[in-house]
């Protein structure tokens, strides 16, 4: 009878270790399904993938001009001016956070008085911070450039701040993201808009952001670049201290300078290939040195806004040989204003679709394939 016994022991807890692990596995499946009332995390979307961050229940009715911030969580920072119209005394400057079917509700979080704000530029220091320039005033050839800042992610931003003390005209970023130099010198493409006569130049800060040194104005050749000039120049540093900028333009085509003293001096602009209807343009940077730029591809001066197109090039920018549009239509539309960056091989960009909304683009590397876009005039 006695092993009997142990043996009919030894069955029942065996039986009873089954149902107790049978139990946590259900406790465990059940925990992770979403509670009532939860949001459930969305799974990484498929790429390319292309979103609005708002929809039409906007409390402006015109938006321009938008800059995007990946942070380290992988959510993303987008900024833009809004209001009745460009100009108008009530645009201010607005952020949602999120990714792509996610984005927060836009907030206003910049507006110093009632003029009209421009231009949004985000940027992220090696400490963390994040700064979010803009400018502001009633005409452009007296812009002010302020600046506020976030360290908590964007989620509380502080009092705005003059960037040059009683500077007019713009300092600092003028519409594109500065870029961080090898040497850890804050480099930022500027220009000036003074009564229809357009120059770039670039602003430097060697102690984090605090102080800016301006450049001279770049060297143009007035008699073959026709109308009004260069602005809005976007950065990227190839080798140490080799930093190279692409300019819009008034002359149908970007412009290019290049600099070999980490952007103190700069070399007189000269035509590229690359066709521009005076839109805006930004480039990004991929970790393998590609270059990836985001423009509009009409070669008329104030020409169609239509289509938006990505383009890479493998040669410090000699050529363009993979080209991709990410947004079609007709002339008559507008795709505008870009802003991009890059992570691993992905690259996101936001733009201004039809004044209306921000739209946002992500996609790999390698979905931009060979193509005879490149160079293509119109």
């Amino acid at each position: 009878m006695l092993p009997n016994l142990l043996l009919t022991r030894t069955s029942y807890f065996s039986l009873a270790i089954a149902i107790l692990c049978t139990l946590t596995l259900f406790a465990c499946s059940s925990s992770s399904q979403p509670k009532e009332g939860e949001k459930q995390i969305s799974k990484e979307p498929t790429l390319p993938v292309k979103d609005f961050i708002f929809g039409d229940e906007q409390p402006f009715p015109q938006c321009h001009a938008s800059t995007v911030l990946r942070r380290p969580d992988g959510k993303f920072l987008v900024s833009w001016f809004g209001g009745t119209e460009e100009k108008d005394d009530d645009v201010g400057v607005w952020l949602s956070i999120g990714r792509p079917n996610e984005w927060s509700k836009p907030q206003e979080i910049a507006k110093i008085r009632e003029d009209p704000h421009w231009n949004p530029v985000l940027f992220q220091a090696p400490d963390e911070t994040i700064y979010l320039y803009f400018k502001v005033g009633k005409e452009i050839d007296h812009w002010e450039t302020w600046v506020i800042t976030s360290t908590d992610g964007g989620n509380s931003w502080s009092e705005a701040t003059e960037l040059v003390a009683d500077d007019k005209g713009g300092r600092g970023p003028v519409r594109n993201k500065p870029i961080l130099l090898s040497d850890g010198t804050w480099l930022a493409g500027a220009s000036h808009e003074d009564n229809r006569v357009w120059n770039a130049f670039t602003d430097r800060s060697t102690d984090g952001g605090k102080t800016w040194q301006m450049s001279e104005y770049l060297e143009i050749n007035r008699d073959s670049l026709d109308g009004e000039g260069i602005i809005q120049p976007t950065l990227w540093e190839s080798e140490p201290g080799k930093v190279h900028m692409l300019l819009r333009s008034s002359a149908g085509y970007v412009y290019r300078s290049d600099s070999e003293d980490y952007g103190k001096t700069w070399s007189p602009v000269y035509r590229t290939e690359l066709p521009n209807p005076n839109s805006g343009i930004d480039l990004t940077q991929l970790p393998d040195e590609t270059l990836a730029l985001a423009y509009n591809r009409d070669n008329e001066n104030w020409g169609a806004r239509a289509p938006l197109t990505i383009g890479l090039s493998t040669d410090n920018g000699q050529t363009w040989p993979r080209v991709l549009d990410i947004e079609s239509g007709d002339p008559d539309d507008e795709f505008s204003y870009p802003a991009i960056i890059s992570f691993d091989d992905t690259i996101a960009v936001t733009y201004t679709w039809q004044r209306e909304k921000i739209a946002f683009w992500m996609g790999l590397k390698s979905n931009i394939p060979p193509s005879d876009l490149a160079f293509q005039i119109r």
